[in-house]
């Protein structure tokens, strides 16, 4: 993979088809993604890669989404069609392949687990899920200290992360899509956090 010839290919794209906003989001998420790797030990090359790309179907309408990933034979749940824009990560992360030629399966899941998680993540997967949430730009209630929490432990700050965006969703009675709530549930087991139904409900 010869990241630095195909890299002007990827930057054209995303420039062509991303609002300017989503194209520097792009750009931080593949810097962030990039100061992670440094410091959890992960492929510097394929963060970058998954970093840049992440939402490169983030500029395809609805209907472009559902077509996509009936064409790429991807499942969609009552949750993908009643907000089709949650597509945007699988749909991206076969895209890169079919348009990019990018095969490496790593890149590819970790685009695709960006937006929902997911169990059983990889390190590549965390990281590119938490860098799409902590990069520059983003500004609201919690993340300078979920920037914090980043610095010393990946794990607590996904779960973190999942707090907010779980309180968020239940407060204004949104669906939770069923691979957010698997990414929960994993990532509190790995943590050794998990409390059971009698303990939470008795």
């Amino acid at each position: 993979m010869d990241y630095t010839k195909d890299r002007t290919l990827y930057i054209s794209f995303l420039k062509e088809h991303l609002s300017r906003e989503r194209f520097i989001h792009s750009l931080e998420v593949e810097k962030e993604s990039i100061a992670l790797a440094k410091r959890y030990g992960v492929d510097l090359e394929k963060a970058s890669i998954a970093g840049l790309l992440h939402d490169c179907a983030k500029g395809f309408s609805d209907e472009e989404l559902i077509n996509l990933a009936r064409k790429y034979n991807i499942p969609l749940s009552i949750y993908d069609l009643s907000s089709p824009q949650i597509l945007h990560a699988p749909v991206g992360a076969i895209f890169v392949r079919e348009y990019f030629g990018i095969k490496d399966g790593e890149i590819i899941r970790a685009i695709s687990l960006h937006t929902t998680g997911d169990k059983d993540m990889s390190l590549l997967d965390k990281i590119i899920f938490i860098a799409d949430y902590v990069e520059y730009y983003r500004n609201f209630p919690g993340v300078a200290y979920l920037r914090e929490i980043l610095k010393k432990d990946i794990d607590t700050a996904i779960i973190f992360a999942f707090n907010l965006t779980l309180g968020y969703v239940m407060r204004n009675n949104g669906i939770i899509h069923p691979k957010t709530i698997e990414a929960w549930n994993s990532i509190i087991r790995l943590k050794g956090g998990e409390k059971t139904f009698n303990e939470i409900y008795s």
